[in-house]
């Protein structure tokens, strides 16, 4: 067997790599499902606002798991898929029956600012690697989700 695998990288740190991309696509699941849960549930004086925001984000959410997994099997390893998985890996917790609007945003913030710290994590470790595509796809997620980490902030300051 070839200490590299099919895009060059060694194999030791694919292997490390893919193991942080799945503790960061079981995030990724689990906030996907509570911003889910916070789109149906939300009550109050900025629901409207609110219930388009969380659709928004969660359409995000998403595509960023489908991206997160295919950077994975690219790496040449295998994405979790259980459910029972992502609980076991995820840092973000089920935020289960919450409705109050800021309550929700403050969820949002809490996942997001979790999704950066593991980023960089991810980010460290592609850099150490040279693995440009997930280092490149780290960055720009983390650069993308500091702007909204900004946003809610200012939303949570009113």
């Amino acid at each position: 067997m070839s200490e590299f695998n099919s895009i060059g990288l060694h194999e030791s740190s694919a292997s490390q790599l893919a193991e942080k991309l799945n503790h960061l696509l079981a995030n990724y699941q689990i906030f996907y499902m509570n911003v889910r849960g916070y789109h149906w549930n939300v009550k109050g004086s900025d629901f409207f606002q609110l219930h388009d925001k969380f659709e928004e984000l969660y359409t995000d959410l998403l595509t960023k798991v489908d991206e997160v997994a295919e950077r994975i099997l690219t790496l040449g390893h295998q994405p979790v898929h259980a459910y029972s998985d992502y609980a076991k890996l995820s840092r973000i917790q089920e935020d289960k029956d919450v409705s109050d609007g800021r309550a929700c945003v403050k969820g949002v913030l809490d996942g997001y600012q979790t999704l950066i710290a593991l980023q960089r994590e991810v980010l460290a470790l592609a850099s150490d690697a040279d693995d440009e595509g997930t280092a490149a796809q780290a960055g720009d997620y983390i650069r993308e989700q500091e702007k909204t980490v900004w946003m809610l902030n200012a939303y949570l300051s009113k």
